[in-house]
């Protein structure tokens, strides 16, 4: 059976830099409360109306598809993560490929919603696909417009602060040898809590489970199954809501256990860690997590700092800087690592 490479890499950030001082003209927020919570500095938002998050994760794997010396007709597959489609439907992974100009062949698009750990369930999905020899070049990319979905009242200053636009994407073919690529994947959900990180409106709940009032559920009696409603807008429903401590909590939890998984899968250790690319949620996270697993700021990369939450785009925009920086070489033990919405988790080992 074939093992799975990484044989191009790329990513895609918009020109537009957002501080958190411009961010406080528009809330009540500042630099030094932003910082101190998430450790983001700014964040890049999208050109509205000209970039969308198909035509950013467009010019991610451009690159990546020239990285791994391919032409973008060769590529069989696409996997597109995201929680910020161009439409509700279809995905994006189709407006990609028309964006690609590869409409004229047979290629299969897969669309992945698991938000932050979007990247690492595509990851995994593709592997078998590539294992099993079905398929041949793969596309796997995050991407995100995070910025067209935001409030920027102080009601969503909570959530709005953390999050910015980017994309990123893989290029994965097949590898014959044994111990080279990505050696194993391990993905998991729970969504007892699903409500603690959600944007449930618009949906077909029609007061679905949970506290209404906690979660801004419309009145069933009032207005069923409906899936959008006036009042939605009006009564400010429309934005995703997020209980920070509780998912935090969650996160630092559920991090080092799906890493210390994968390690012990293949008979690794911690200490074998060359590179953790871990999902740029909030840097006070990653330093726990850093910390938990005794390892060295060499040992670890973050740009959160400059680009806040991506996403599903976070895990590849980093892994692809962190290798144009020389910071993964040939050989490297590469470990990816998310937790987000849902709950969903997972992580990746990948001998570079």
């Amino acid at each position: 059976m074939n093992r799975t490479r990484i044989a191009g890499i790329g990513h895609y950030v918009p020109e537009k830099r957002v501080t958190n001082d411009d961010l406080s003209k528009l809330m009540t927020t500042n630099d030094e409360w932003i910082t101190e919570r998430t450790g983001i500095k700014e964040r890049r938002y999208g050109k509205k109306h000209e970039e969308t998050t198909a035509t950013m994760g467009a010019k991610a794997t451009r690159l990546a598809a020239e990285r791994a010396g391919i032409e973008l007709e060769e590529i069989d597959f696409i996997v597109f993560a995201t929680l910020s489609p161009d439409f509700y439907f279809p995905g994006s992974g189709v407006l990609m490929q028309r964006e690609l100009g590869i409409t004229h062949k047979e290629v299969a698009c897969l669309d992945v919603r698991n938000q932050c750990s979007g990247f690492v369930y595509g990851l995994s999905v593709a592997d078998q696909f590539i294992k099993t020899g079905m398929y041949k070049n793969i596309a796997v990319v995050g991407s995100e417009m995070h910025s067209m979905g935001l409030d920027y009242s102080d009601n969503g200053r909570h959530v709005t602060v953390i999050f910015g636009d980017g994309a990123g994407a893989v290029i994965l073919q097949p590898d014959t040898r044994p111990d080279a690529g990505i050696l194993t994947t391990k993905i998991h959900s729970d969504g007892t809590h699903a409500e603690q990180l959600a944007m449930i409106n618009p949906g077909c709940h029609g007061g679905y489970h949970g506290d209404k009032e906690k979660y801004n559920y419309p009145d069933p009696s009032t207005y069923g199954g409906i899936f959008f409603t006036p009042e939605m807008h009006d009564e400010n429903m429309l934005y995703p809501d997020m209980n920070g401590q509780f998912v935090f909590k969650m996160a630092v939890q559920k991090f080092p256990e799906v890493i210390m998984e994968a390690l012990a899968d293949v008979g690794l250790d911690k200490s074998d860690i060359d590179m953790l690319i871990p999902h740029q949620a909030n840097l006070r996270i990653s330093q726990f997590v850093q910390k938990k697993l005794g390892l060295s700021d060499d040992q670890v990369y973050n740009n959160i700092q400059r680009y806040g939450n991506t996403t599903a785009a976070s895990i590849p925009i980093a892994l692809s800087e962190a290798w144009q920086e020389g910071k993964i070489k040939d050989n490297d033990l590469v470990c990816l690592a998310a937790f987000g919405s849902g709950f969903t988790w997972g992580s990746a080992l990948i001998r570079w």
